[in-house]
């Protein structure tokens, strides 16, 4: 689970890129169209970090608060 959402992250963080690169490409000029775009592209990348922090604390929150219980 935890290489899947690593995964999920690069492939939001590539397709930002691209889409960036390319909204660049129709408008080089500002445009707020342009900007919603892009923010739109950020807002995933920041959705799919927080569903990898989401899944890492399920996945390993169990194991590091066992951990922390067993050393105190």
């Amino acid at each position: 689970m935890i290489l899947l959402v690593i995964g999920l992250v690069w492939v939001a963080e590539f397709f930002n890129t691209a889409f960036e690169v390319i909204v660049n490409l129709a408008s080089p000029e500002v445009h707020p169209l342009a900007k919603i775009s892009k923010d739109v592209g950020a807002a995933s990348v920041l959705i799919a970090a927080i569903l990898s922090v989401i899944v890492g604390i399920l996945v390993l929150g169990p194991a590091i608060i066992e951990k922390i219980n067993n050393f105190g």
